[in-house]
Parts: C-alpha cells; structure tokens; sequence
C-alpha cells in the first residue's frame, strides 16, 4: 500500500512527521520489551529451564537479522505500513495484500494478549475486581491517547519505555548484586543455573519448543518500520534503532534471564504472577514486587498502546491502497486515522467479553500467543522473501549504491532465517497448545487469498 501525503479523501489532512529522534529510539528500545518478557517468559522456563537464556539469544539473533533486511527497505523508502508496501511494490498485489491484513490481524490478537496480562497485573493488587472491567478502563485511556496526534503518542510511549527500561536496568543490577553478595562465591552463586537438571532439563526438545513461545517477546520490534513514515528523520534514526537491536536484546532478555535464573530454582516459576514479581517476593522484599508490578503493568500497557498504533497505520495503508474500505483512509485535522483506531481499538473489546466469561486470563493469554506466533512466522517470511525482491531488483537495475543501510550477508542470511522458520513451525506442529495454529496457516492464506480475488472482481 502506498503512504501519501495528501488523503484520498478530498480534504488536505495529512500524517504528520510528528516522531522525533527521541521518540524513535525509546519506541524502539520499548517495542523489545513487553508482554512476553515480563509474563510469556513464565511458560517458556517450564519448557526450557535456564536454558531460556540461550533460547532469547538464537531467536534474538534470528530477529536482528530480519530487521536488517526491513531496516535496508525502510531507509530507502520511509514509508508508513511499511512491509506490506514493500511487497506489493517488490513482489505482487496479494503478497502486499496479505501482509497487510496479517499484520493488522496478528498485532489485534497481540493488543488482546496485552489485555489479558494486564487484567492479570491488576489483580495482584485489586483480586476482588473483575478482569474485564480493569480491561476496558486500560482500552478507554489508551484509545483516547491514540486519538489525540501522534506525537502525544510519542510522548507517552517514551515516558512509559522510560519507566521500564529504567526499571529493568535497575533490576539486572540489583540482582547481581544479591546474586554475589548473599548467595555465596562465585561459582555457587549461580548453581541454580545447572542444579535441578542441569541447564537443559528438559533436553534439546524443550530448547527447540521454547523457541516458540520465546518468539512472541519479539513481535513489537517491527514497529521500528512502521515508524518511518511519522519519523521527521527515518534515514538517520531508523539505522541508529535497528542496529542498537542486539545490543538491547542482550542486556534486555538475556541479562534479565541470567538474574531471574540464578535468584531461584527454575521450576519453582508459576503461572500465577509475573516472575520477576514472584521472585522479589520470594526473597522477602514486597516493596521491590510491588514497584515490579508496577512496571510489568506499564510495559504492557506501553505495548498495546503501540500495538494501537501501528494497526491503526497499517489499516490506513491498506485503504490508500485500495485493499481496505476508504473510510479507514480519513485522517483528521492532526493526522490521525480516525475510523482505523476506532476499529482497531473496538474490535479489541472481544478480550473484555473473553475475560468476562473465562475469568482465567492466563489460560487466554496462552491461547492466543499461539495464534500470535503462527501470524508473526507468515509475517517475518514476507519480510525475508520481499528483501530477497527488493535486493534483486536494484542489483538487476544496477542501482546499489542508492541502498544506505544495507542487510549483512545476504543472500544466504535470508535463506537461513526462512530454515530458522520452518524448523520453529515443525516443532509447533507437535505441541498441543500451538498445533491448531500451524493447521490454521494455510487456511488463513486461503481465506486471504479468496477475499484479495473478490475485491479484484468487484472493480
């Protein structure tokens, strides 16, 4: 689809390249952490043990990879929507098509998981409220915030990236220095990391299934792309966001997960808080779960507040295009797609009706980060298949030199990150949770495939 800076609509509103560099960067750094850090890591150290440090690295690599190649499209042409873009220009109208709405569908299914941990969050302080009403308060304020223009969007997702980012820093330090201060000499301070079954107790098996589950802490990171189209200066920030990336996801989820592996024996993490949360607890320092809670609760509410954001985005990219109702295309006097947030933020009231008849909101979080991670698979392989176009296409035209922020190693990085993702659905096949997911990919194709035709026949 295409961005334009004049709407399709008759009027003059426009996007605004409200974003500033420090926007970016915060938005980038708090786009990679959220939801399937503070709370998705809880399961995947069931199935891992402390062997989810090695698992947050593969799929980190993996991830910083495939933002490369976003990362080389994205500077060269800033555009809002971004991929979905790039594969309706670089490959075909369907491919732009599909990645379009999957990306709309995924991150609706991403914002409701985001929901549901945050009823959970909530509870832990008010257990007599009912998950669904702390749900709408949280999807009220949000969507109001969405309306207002995107740098009061900006605004609060760098303060609340701020908090969190802030807040886990905090928390890697003060766990180290619990770690060598009151459990002993170095190397028993760490023992929990190889006790109780070694560091893969659950052999290479869980390793390989906890790939899965570790996928859907990365899903916000793309969010860097859709970006650019508001970014007053997409060449210079957007490098800077990408290739700090690594850096963050090392400090981030690696060192958060050497802490919170060492502090307690890995199957002693439940399900019924954020682990972080449990741990301090655990420890006897209430005050320190409480501010953990706190900032669980902002960094969930941080990422759907993005999640808003980039779906009302890509649901006006794919109206430019054609490929949406026009209505999704109206912007208002400050730039923002009116009707696309509305929809997007209404359609997330099914986790409210959810979470009022299953009140067991962890139960809902799992099933829908499984659907989550079938979205995000067909989403990254656009995005690796389109590079793959899209570099072909200026090596053809001859035209490299005009490519500033090249991808390392291509091609043969993009063949190995497509292996990376069929291994990672394989293994999805044989888990229960997410094998109904697996078997829904190509029939989500299909569907899409079957809605693309029928708006072609209808022109």
């Amino acid at each position: 689809f295409f961005m334009s800076e004049k709407s399709n609509q008759g009027h003059d509103h426009s996007m605004k390249r409200g974003l500033k560099n420090r926007h970016m960067q915060m938005i980038a750094l708090g786009a990679s952490v959220g939801t399937g850090l503070f709370y998705g890591s809880a399961p995947t150290i069931k199935l891992v043990g402390p062997g989810i440090i090695a698992s947050y690295a593969l799929a980190g690599l993996f991830i910083f990879f495939v933002m490369r190649m976003l990362g080389e499209m994205a500077v060269r042409e800033p555009v809002s929507g971004s991929f979905s873009h790039f594969a309706n220009k670089y490959w075909n109208g369907f491919m732009g098509y599909l990645a379009g709405w999957n990306y709309w569908t995924l991150f609706m299914l991403a914002g409701m998981a985001e929901l549901a941990a945050i009823a959970v969050y909530l509870a832990y302080w008010f257990p007599d409220i009912p998950h669904w009403l702390t749900t709408l308060i949280c999807l009220v304020i949000i969507t109001a915030i969405n309306l207002i223009n995107v740098k009061a969007y900006g605004e609060v997702e760098f303060w609340a990236s701020f908090i969190k980012i802030g807040a886990i820093v905090s928390m890697i330090l003060f766990g180290f220095y619990l770690i060598f201060t009151t459990m002993g000499s170095f190397p028993h301070n760490f023992h929990n990391l190889w006790d109780n079954g070694g560091f893969f107790p659950n052999g290479s098996w869980g390793f390989l299934c906890s790939l899965a589950v570790v996928m859907f802490s990365f899903g916000g990171v793309d969010l860097i792309g859709i970006t650019a189209g508001e970014a007053e200066n997409p060449e210079n920030s957007l490098p800077t966001a990408i290739n700090e990336l690594l850096l963050r996801i090392l400090i981030f989820y690696i060192g958060t997960m050497v802490v919170l592996m060492s502090l307690a024996p890995w199957d002693k993490v439940g399900l019924e808080a954020s682990p972080f949360v449990q741990i301090f607890e655990e420890i006897g320092i209430p005050a320190a779960s409480n501010i953990l809670n706190l900032v669980v609760l902002v960094a969930a509410l941080s990422v759907f507040n993005s999640i808003l954001y980039s779906n009302s985005r890509m649901l006006y990219g794919l109206a430019q295009a054609g490929n949406a109702p026009k209505i999704f295309s109206y912007l208002t006097v400050h730039g923002v797609p009116l009707a696309s947030t509305l929809f997007s933020s209404g359609l997330a009231l099914i986790i409210v009706l959810t979470t009022y008849l299953y009140p067991q909101a962890g139960e809902v979080f799992m099933h829908l980060l499984a659907l989550v991670v079938a979205g995000l698979v067909i989403s990254w392989f656009v995005i690796i298949a389109t590079h793959m176009k899209f570099r072909s296409t200026f090596i053809r035209e001859g035209r490299l030199d005009e490519l500033k922020f090249k991808s390392p190693l291509y091609p043969v990085i993009n063949y190995l990150c497509i292996l990376f993702l069929l291994v990672v659905v394989g293994v999805m096949y044989q888990m229960d949770s997410f094998r109904p997911s697996v078997i829904a990919i190509p029939f989500w194709i299909l569907f899409l495939y079957v809605t693309y035709k029928l708006k072609g026949s209808k022109k």
